[in-house]
């Protein structure tokens, strides 16, 4: 019996053949590199391939320029023809015709005279109102006459003081019978009321036919500030 032989150590010497061819071929890339680097070459390869890679890239080419786009030019429009009117022959001025020898001028228009209105001037002189009935012209008269002889304080507030007397009228235009029908409450201003009413004991002419035998007077600031009707 042939005995078995162990390869174990024929591997082992394979590897460590590989291991240090491995390491001598290093070594010699290595000096190589050592030297080439030590007197420039290297560097000289690496700039040599640098300038010949950046000449075999061709430079970009410029864009070309786009074409411009003809501009469209409007149509021109052509106006309208306008007719021409003629023009408008005005006629003449006519001549008016000479008036006649034997005419006579027309005399110019006469405006017609004013019509007068009687007036009525009482005594005092206040001015009145105008009105057509003879009752409350009468009326005002009585009382145009009566306030004109009222001799009312200024030196009080008497814008609120109001009397009002009923006096009586006869025939003859006699005043008379004063009725009080409202006081005022202040006994100086009532007093300047009743020194009125006695100064005036009639009127200068007699009512009218249709007038009251009993009138009603009324003394305030407003009364004797209203004018009298006419």
């Amino acid at each position: 019996m042939v005995p078995q032989t162990s390869q174990r150590p024929t591997k082992n010497s394979s590897k460590v053949n590989l291991l240090i061819s491995a390491i001598f071929h290093a070594a010699i890339v290595l000096a190589l590199a050592y030297f080439a680097a030590r007197e420039g070459l290297l560097g000289k390869q690496l700039k040599k391939i640098a300038v010949e890679m950046v000449k075999e890239e061709p430079p970009p080419k410029p864009k070309e320029p786009e074409p411009e786009k003809p501009r469209e030019e409007p149509l021109p429009v052509e106006k309208p023809a306008v007719a021409e009117t003629p023009p408008v022959e005005t006629p003449p001025p006519i001549a008016a015709p000479p008036p006649p020898a034997n005419a006579v001028a027309a005399p110019p228009p006469v405006a017609p005279p004013a019509a007068e209105v009687p007036s009525f001037v009482f005594e005092g002189g206040k001015a009145v109102q105008s009105s057509s009935d003879p009752v409350a012209l009468y009326k005002s008269q009585i009382e145009f006459a009566l306030h004109s002889k009222w001799d009312r304080p200024t030196d009080m507030q008497d814008d609120n003081f109001i009397a009002e007397i009923e006096v009586s009228v006869d025939r003859s235009g006699r005043l008379g019978d004063h009725a009080w029908k409202r006081s005022s409450g202040d006994k100086r201003w009532d007093g300047s009321v009743r020194q009125a009413l006695s100064a005036t004991p009639s009127i200068s002419r007699p009512p009218p036919t249709n007038f009251p035998p009993r009138i009603i007077v009324r003394f305030d600031v407003q009364a004797i500030a209203e004018p009298a009707l006419q």
